[in-house]
């Protein structure tokens, strides 16, 4: 369990995560939250979102970034759509398996299914391997999908749990391009987290269209010695080369600098939503 606050929850939440049972972010979930929580599957990232805002679950967990294929766009997307704060975040180490139905050979397996995000992820493992390739919404969902369809002549890509999971087999195990693999999740909720003192902030802003614009908002940031650990920019979807900026920062939003910084931000763009401050994960990246 990662934050205190969690600790003052009563009773068993509910938490929605984005694909089928022993998907990773069903792992992150249980990662985050503990044992005892009630994992809700959905078919979509924005359904997951939905739960959240609806307040058919308390909680929901979607990944945002790889540390290898990089952000989980349509995520950051669905923030512009959906009134929900992110109230922490958890990174969960990936270790891919190419996973079969019992007693299939590995030279057999002519196609391999997986999420884009695993496919891209095991990209030289599986050039190697020569299979058509063929993505999914999930990487559970594969494992599933191979299982009850008795295909003896493909494999996914999923976690060793997924395959104990739906009794399949691991043909190989740690296949991703790197053994430095990991997946950061946001947790959503109605909420964001109160202040640590070891806290993140992340938001999104827009702004005008003219010399220096990005410059002045980040010197916001930069005056008042306010770290930046992400920032990404996504099209605006109204104008073409016009864009919306994500950016991650060190502090709580409650904090005077950190309010300062936003103040002023908020004068130099031409809109600012904060999403929400939350602690830092706990970071065990190896050398």
């Amino acid at each position: 369990m990662c934050v205190s606050w969690i600790d003052g929850l009563k009773g068993s939440v509910r938490v929605a995560f984005q694909g089928e049972i022993g998907a990773y972010s069903e792992s992150a979930v249980y990662e985050f939250f503990g044992p005892h929580v009630y994992s809700v599957p959905c078919k979509r990232f924005s359904d997951v979102f939905r739960c959240v805002e609806s307040g058919e679950t308390e909680f929901g967990v979607v990944p945002v970034e790889n540390s290898l294929e990089g952000s989980v766009t349509q995520v950051y997307d669905l923030f512009l759509e959906h009134d929900v704060k992110v109230c922490g975040e958890v990174i969960l180490k990936i270790v891919h398996c190419l996973i079969a139905n019992p007693g299939v050979d590995i030279n057999s397996i002519k196609v391999v299914y997986s999420h884009p995000q695993a496919l891209g992820q095991c990209r030289s493992f599986l050039e190697r391997l020569g299979c058509e390739l063929i993505s999914t919404y999930d990487t559970a969902g594969s494992v599933k999908m191979i299982k009850e369809h008795r295909m003896l002549n493909a494999a996914a890509i999923a976690s060793e749990r997924c395959a104990e999971i739906y009794g399949m087999s691991v043909l190989a195990k740690g296949i991703a391009d790197s053994p430095n693999n990991y997946t950061r999740f946001f947790i959503l909720a109605k909420f964001d987290a109160p202040p640590t003192g070891n806290d993140k902030t992340s938001i999104i802003f827009s702004t005008k269209h003219v010399p220096g614009a990005l410059w002045r908002a980040l010197g916001e940031f930069a005056s008042r010695e306010i770290n930046l650990t992400k920032i990404e920019s996504r099209p605006t979807r109204r104008r073409p080369w016009e864009y919306n900026f994500y950016l991650d920062f060190e502090g709580h939003r409650t904090e005077p600098r950190c309010m300062e910084a936003l103040e002023g931000l908020k004068a130099n763009a031409l809109f600012v939503k904060i999403l929400g401050s939350y602690p830092k994960a706990q970071e065990k990246y190896e050398e």
